[in-house]
């Protein structure tokens, strides 16, 4: 068994083991499209990764079997009023009030990870990232970053207007940092 620790990217491999095959939904709100190009670029890199089965969807559009039946959940939202969108928040509030996650804790042990975009530099991004990644935590999941301290995240207005080629790079380091970690934790599990 080998583990490898450099640029926070840890591999781990063993003679002969397959990869496990994972699913990871990424789920979002987007009225301007913003957040939309910055989920299909989480896409794109969890995609990158071998394995990895990617459900992409509106948070409306999520079903609880799209939720249980997935290894990992990003979540992406745009910020209103320096918070996640009311759709992403009831989206959360769906997963006791309408899926029923808890009390068995039925998201635990799933990685999670978060991504947003703002119209300004300090509009309230990573406040919105901490309200979703704290929802997965409630959920007693394992929450990942990368793109960012606490996720992806792109500014879209004033001196930034759309999103550009770095952002989007971020996004797509988060989908390949959260399908290499859920794979991780699958080969683990499964040991």
């Amino acid at each position: 068994m080998c583990v490898s620790l450099s640029t926070g990217c840890v591999a781990l491999s063993r003679a002969g083991d397959a990869s496990p095959s994972i699913k990871i939904l990424v789920t979002y709100h987007s009225l301007s499209g913003n957040t939309e190009r910055m989920a299909d670029a989480v896409v794109a890199g969890a995609r990158s990764v071998s394995g990895t089965q990617v459900i992409r969807k509106r948070v409306g559009h999520v079903t609880a079997d799209d939720l249980f039946s997935a290894d990992a959940v990003i979540v992406g939202s745009p910020v209103y009023w320096s918070n996640m969108s009311g759709e992403v928040k009831t989206f959360f509030d769906n997963w006791q009030f309408k899926f029923g996650v808890f009390p068995e804790y039925k998201m635990k042990d799933k990685v999670g990870a978060a991504f947003a975009t703002g119209g300004q530099v300090s509009s309230g991004k990573e406040v919105t990232m901490l309200t979703i990644l704290a929802a997965m935590l409630e959920n007693r999941m394992i929450v990942v970053s990368d793109g960012g301290a606490l996720g992806a995240s792109a500014t879209t207005e004033g001196d930034s207007p759309g999103i550009d080629d770095q952002e989007l790079a971020s996004a797509k380091a988060l989908g390949r940092r959260v399908a290499d970690v859920t794979k991780l934790i699958r080969r683990g599990a499964e040991q």
